[in-house]
């Protein structure tokens, strides 16, 4: 099965290393977006993290979920990473959707824990 794909490759390379970042403008003929996503995970051993970021893009007017992944704010001498895979899209009454996300850091600091966080994304974004 072939799906058309449109967007466009970015170098993100130098002398000593090289890759490309390729961002997708349109699936399957229709058009992607993506949502913020932010908020503070649980408090443990005695701090918290704030996190804010965007999801991957995905297609836009078919059903579908966004992968997901930011480093949270550095606090306690560390950071943690925040990675997953959104819930479906939830329509919302005047047009648009969200996607809500939840799960767990991964596990860091000097005295080895994790966080949990969970929220929902805001409106789509194009």
């Amino acid at each position: 099965m072939q799906i058309p794909v449109s967007g466009f490759v970015m170098d993100f390379g130098d002398d000593d290393h090289h890759s490309h970042r390729l961002y997708i403008t349109s699936w399957d003929g229709k058009p992607v977006h993506v949502h913020s996503m932010s908020g503070v995970t649980s408090f443990d051993v005695g701090h918290s993290h704030d996190y804010s970021s965007w999801t991957a893009p995905a297609p836009s007017g078919v059903p579908h979920v966004h992968e997901y992944r930011t480093v949270t704010s550095f606090n306690a001498g560390h950071t943690h990473l925040i990675q997953g895979t959104t819930g479906p899209a939830v329509p919302l009454p005047g047009g648009g959707h969200y996607h809500l996300f939840e799960g767990y850091t991964t596990v860091n600091g000097s005295t080895p824990h994790s966080h949990a966080y969970s929220g929902r994304t805001g409106n789509e974004a194009g």
